[in-house]
């Protein structure tokens, strides 16, 4: 019974990590709600009246949610200054809220501070969110000069209360966050392979669903390891020690990617193309056949199931022989003589089950440390040493500075020209509509302006909230018939909804601004102010402030979404040529460079593009041809970054691995894909550039390859690979960028 309870709860664990990554999202909602309920029990020890409750409720969530440094020591320092930054702004909220044209001009310039801090890094950005929601939160409540000594107090508590989460009750320290995201890699590790493994079995009528399962899983894989690179630097000890697990899990991420590939490979009648896994709704090819060999088959799935226990346990401490006997037979696969007769498919995926197994192998290494060697197997045995060298031999670097832009070009500073200027229109609208309750214009307006770049992103921004909005007020209509004047279970529900709100965040805005309008709607009854006309009029203010932003980012220093995805896209190619044109380099016996970092910026440009090309392939566009060109093109990237990526790590094994040769061909032979990335870069940069595609003979002929190269005996074969399929997919890009090809030479 234990152990069938350990194993449950071992299940819920790797579930709860996979579907919320370092459970960050768990841990904000957990504060904020901690928080806010300190306070309101306080306050109501205190016989403080409702409105005081609602006061110190929002400003204990806003001191919550608006701290984002990583280090603890930040995260006080910043706390701390906040405090007098909200009890300035409650003050000066007070004393103008009776002066219509002194406090509306006030608020436009509080808002444009607000914005332009965000130049100055989380710090910035985060005082400058109190400044503006305390000030909101003045207008709100109604706030008075003679109330100003109660509402300082509120404040102050709901600073030390979130101070008591934060620090005491529910801390979050950069290694712990770095520890539980290790968690989610490994959990999202083992649902790509459950995923791999129903695409070994499915039929030809699921096939399309079990495609898309595994685009999913991989997806979510590369998402949590580019949330780990991003917290390596503080949740690590040393320089030395983030660079070993950045690339430990570089390895892991391109191994369980490769084995989806050929896995697809080997259900299919012809090689797979690797922009089927990147491609979302990209048909499955034909399969070459109902199932897989029958001995194989079951030999394969005997080894999907070991390889997705083995990923699961690796950190869980076991370190039985049973784990160990697994080890070594997976890893035996990466030996010639150990692969089960099979097709030249079917043996690619034993190879690729070895090289999962390796990387587990090493992730395990790196995050847990040296493990009991007594039960190695000769191939474990030599894996290890594989791994120890390459340890070894991994050093720190310093990454170049990047050059920043000043004046209007500055992102932060156009953005606060931007949103000042629709706060204005949204101030003089809003109090068209409601001369008291205008100020859901203003908030609308600000709000679509966070973390948005350009026009097209503003606009999806602001339909979202409109959409989830008009189904908060029917859940507040809802809800408030249901609470009445019942204070307390109010302000539970009220708790209920907040949690869910910053647990659905970074999901979607859609659903975090239905919980937001439905809990509005509440507090209006905690206030007694509701009524069905005031959520009405949350419904029209809301719609006034998102059209006034749009205006605003529209006329006002506008940046166009295709001028922005056009310089994403310049960037994103740039990178691309660098890892590629550095891997290849190395791989040709060149100096040893940088190519993780290379390759984590390359990941990161392409993570900007994929989230500016939103509004492009949003379901509401109505360019549709233009969304299936930019949800191509950003598929074809992310097959180019892939096989960039996997040149860049199989790079980083030459100066330690025993199997692996320097190949001085490769630099000639590659120069033609790293001269099409660049034309095609000239081109997204100055469509009139007289830039042109070259195309010709394969790679393999340019390297004079007489295909009797050993698959798997030296480099070369698997880096023309993907060298090809990287060539492949840059010709492709040229098509929906409409940069011109040359006809081959000769």
């Amino acid at each position: 019974m234990r152990a069938a309870g350990r194993a449950v709860r071992a299940r819920l664990r790797d579930r709860i990590a996979a579907s919320d990554p370092g459970l960050l999202r768990l841990t904000a909602g957990l504060r904020t709600v901690g928080a806010i309920a300190l306070t309101l029990a306080v306050l109501s020890l205190l016989g403080a009246d409702v409105h005081l409750l609602v006061a110190g409720a929002m400003a204990a969530m806003v001191a919550t949610f608006a701290i984002r440094e990583k280090q603890l020591g930040a995260q006080a320092v910043t706390l701390a200054l906040g405090l007098p930054v909200a009890l300035a702004s409650v003050s000066l909220g007070a004393l103008l809220n009776t002066r219509v044209v002194v406090g509306d001009a006030f608020f436009v310039v509080l808002i444009f501070c607000a914005v332009y801090g965000r130049r100055f890094g989380d710090r910035g950005t985060a005082l400058g969110l109190i400044g503006f929601q305390v000030y909101f939160l003045s207008l709100f409540v109604g706030a008075t000069v003679d109330a100003l000594p109660e509402l300082c107090g509120a404040m102050a508590l709901a600073f030390c209360s979130s101070a008591l989460m934060r620090f005491a009750i529910v801390p979050a320290t950069p290694a712990g966050v770095l520890l539980r995201l290790r968690l989610a890699f490994r959990a999202r590790l083992a649902q790509l392979v459950s995923a791999q493994l129903e695409l070994l079995d499915a039929p030809a009528d699921e096939m399309d669903k079990a495609l898309e399962a595994v685009r999913e899983g991989t997806a979510r894989l590369h998402e949590t390891a580019m949330m780990i690179q991003g917290r390596l630097e503080e949740g690590t000890p040393d320089e030395s020690a983030a660079r070993l697990v950045q690339r430990r899990i570089a390895d892991a991420e391109v191994a369980a990617e490769r084995l989806g590939l050929l896995l697809l490979t080997a259900r299919t009648a012809e090689r797979a193309d690797t922009l089927t896994l990147h491609l979302p709704g990209a048909p499955a090819p034909s399969l070459a056949g109902p199932r897989m060999p029958d001995e194989a088959g079951a030999t394969l799935r005997r080894d999907l199931r070991a390889l997705h226990a083995l990923v699961l346990k690796a950190g869980s401490g076991d370190t039985g022989a049973g784990l160990a006997h697994v080890r070594n037979r997976l890893l035996g696969y990466r030996d010639e003589e150990n692969l089960p007769p099979a097709s030249a498919a079917l043996q690619d995926v034993f190879r690729g089950i070895g090289e999962c197994a390796r990387a587990v192998l090493g992730l395990r290494i790196a995050l847990d440390g040296p493990q009991d060697e007594s039960d190695d197997s000769p191939a474990t045995a030599r894996s290890r040493e594989e791994l120890d060298a390459e340890d070894a031999a991994i050093d720190g670097g310093e990454e170049a500075a990047q050059e920043e832009q000043t004046g209007l070009r500055r992102p932060t500073t156009r953005a606060a020209v931007q949103v000042a200027v629709g706060s204005s229109l949204a101030i003089i609208g809003g109090e068209l509509l409601s001369t008291q309750r205008w100020y859901w214009a203003v908030l609308t307006c600000w709000i679509v302006f966070l973390n948005t770049a350009s026009t097209g992103e503003i606009l999806v921004k602001g339909y979202r909230r409109l959409l989830g909005t008009v189904f908060g007020v029917v859940a507040g209509i809802v809800l408030a018939g249901l609470v009445g004047k019942h204070t307390w279970p109010a302000f539970v529900l009220v708790l209920v909804l907040i949690f869910a709100m910053f647990y659905s965040a970074p999901l979607s805005y859609t659903l975090m601004s239905f919980f937001v309008t439905a809990m509005l709607g509440l507090l209006y009854t905690l206030l007694h102010t509701y009524s069905l006309d005031v959520l009405l009029l949350r419904i029209e203010e809301t719609a006034l402030g998102a059209a006034c932003g749009v205006v605003a980012a529209a006329l006002v220093l506008p940046v166009r979404t295709d001028r922005r995805t056009n310089e994403l896209l310049e960037t994103v190619l740039e990178r691309l040529a660098e890892v590629t044109e550095a891997a290849v380099g190395q791989l040709s016996g060149g100096p040893a460079d940088e190519l993780l970092d290379r390759a984590r910026d390359l990941d990161q440009a392409l993570a900007d593009l994929r989230a500016a090309t939103q509004p492009l392939i949003h379901p509401v566009t109505p360019l549709r041809t233009r969304r299936h060109t930019a949800r191509y093109v950003v598929a074809l990237l992310e097959t180019c970054a892939y096989h960039a990526r996997t040149l860049a790590a199989t790079a980083e094994l030459l100066p330690t691995h025993p199997s692996i040769a320097a190949d001085p061909r490769l630099r000639g032979a590659a120069g033609r894909t790293v001269r099409n990335i660049e034309a095609i870069a000239a081109r997204v940069a100055d469509e009139h550039a007289g830039a042109r595609v070259e195309t010709g003979p394969s790679i393999a002929s340019l390297l004079g390859s007489d295909g009797g190269t050993p698959r798997y005996g030296r480099i070369t074969d698997r880096v023309l690979r993907h060298l090809e399929r990287l060539d492949e997919a840059v010709v492709g890009l040229a098509r929906p960028l409409d940069v011109p090809v040359a006809a081959p030479k000769g």
